[in-house]
């Protein structure tokens, strides 16, 4: 691992350097991120009565919810590809893959700001750390669907492996939202009390628990959020329907690989103001 030594001038002046030493650091932040990431695995619901179940307990509750309000004719979502439980659960698992990238960068920076400014650790350990643990938590959660569709009796198309591919760029998306904001949220206590807010208005413009609306005022907002086409793909793959946004989706995966790249220099160069803070 490269010494990481911090100096008044801006890094930014020598771009090529930075760069060179960000690319070492994330190949030799390897090792480290995987304990960090066992470590939090085995303690993550270690004084946890349900354990592991409440990786599931959101997506079941919003399944059964919604299912019986239907029903009952108090929501109507239109129709739907799949049975209206796994289509709630799919999206679930999803949405929640991309809050934890998008949380990962936040609570690992919260969590190990000490151990960063101590030691001669990459910053790049950390996050990877938390991003191994949204992508294996969607494996889990991936568990109940599979479950369900084997309920319900809906077929696995030979599109499910590409599913992949959406979770990838929603982990992407969220990740580089998170870099972005893991640095200010260090700094401020605004964003991590108004981030909370600001899901939760996101989670109602996002096709999660309904399909995409016709064209229109709400229509257009839901179109034009990010996590929509990447969403709404992944879905469909995984359930074997034909994707309806695929032109979208390449154009919003791109996007996100781009902002990751931006998110991961904004996060490199605001260390050493964050780490100042951490020592006080």
């Amino acid at each position: 691992m490269s010494e990481v030594v911090y100096t008044p001038d801006s890094r930014l002046r020598r771009p090529r350097e930075l760069l060179r030493e960000m690319l070492a650091d994330l190949l030799s932040s390897r090792e480290l991120a995987r304990r960090l990431f066992l470590r939090d695995l085995r303690v993550q619901y270690r004084r946890s009565l349900l354990g592991a179940a409440w990786l599931f307990i959101p997506a079941v509750a919003a399944a059964a919810i919604l299912t019986l309000a239907t029903r009952a004719r108090i929501l109507n979502v239109g129709a739907t590809a799949v049975p209206y439980p796994v289509f709630v659960v799919l999206g679930m698992t999803l949405w929640q893959t991309f809050l934890d990238a998008l949380n990962g960068p936040m609570l690992a920076l919260s969590a190990e700001s000490r151990l960063l400014a101590r030691f001669n650790v990459a910053p790049e350990a950390i996050v990877l750390s938390k991003l191994g643990e949204a992508v294996v938590n969607c494996g889990v959660r991936s568990l109940l669907a599979a479950l369900l569709f084997a309920w319900y009796g809906v077929p696995v198309g030979w599109t499910a492996p590409f599913a992949l591919l959406g979770v990838l760029a929603l982990v992407c998306l969220g990740a580089a939202a998170g870099l972005i904001l893991a640095p200010l949220g260090a700094l401020y206590q605004d964003v991590a009390k108004s981030l909370p807010i600001v899901t939760s208005v996101w989670f109602f413009v996002t096709p999660v628990v309904y399909p995409v609306p016709p064209p229109g005022p709400f229509g257009t907002l839901v179109q034009l959020n990010p996590v929509t086409p990447l969403l709404v793909t992944a879905r469909e793959l995984a359930s074997g329907s034909a994707p309806t946004m695929l032109a979208a989706f390449l154009a919003v995966a791109a996007l996100a690989l781009a902002l990751l790249a931006a998110g991961w220099l904004v996060y490199r160069v605001s260390m050493p103001i964050v780490l100042e803070r951490a020592r006080f």
